[in-house]
């Protein structure tokens, strides 16, 4: 399984991309395999500031719903509208075109975000 260095992970399988004071986020490639074929995303939260570890959307897949846990408190600017047309794209391209939403951040990152490497031994990968 592929987890690239660059990025930051949570335990809810969750990744974060900092650029600046955005970060873009989305499910781990451990998290839709576990998943399956993606059919829907669901983000309602766009404008509205978050607080970490709250909910800000849902994934269905065909087994299941499961919910979308913020992994750093903000003001989400952006939904990947790309997935309401295709979210397979989140099984095909987790780490790129299958990206959820984009957050606006003040302030330092949360500590219990892990590295690629502390995410995969969490995963057992």
């Amino acid at each position: 399984m592929d987890f690239p260095n660059e990025l930051k992970y949570t335990q809810d399988h969750e990744w974060v991309k900092i650029e600046g004071n955005i970060a873009t986020i989305g499910i781990t490639e451990f998290a839709q395999k576990e998943l399956g074929d993606i059919v829907y995303v669901e983000v309602e939260t766009v404008g509205e500031n978050i607080d970490s570890g709250e909910v800000f959307g849902t994934v269905e897949a065909v087994k299941t719903v499961s919910d979308l846990f913020m992994p750093i408190s903000g003001e989400i600017v952006e939904f990947n509208e790309e997935l309401e047309a295709s979210p397979e794209l989140v099984n095909e391209d987790p780490y790129g075109q299958g990206w959820m939403i984009k957050v606006k951040f003040d302030g330092d990152l949360p500590a219990e975000l892990l590295t690629a490497e502390a995410y995969s031994e969490l995963v057992g990968a």
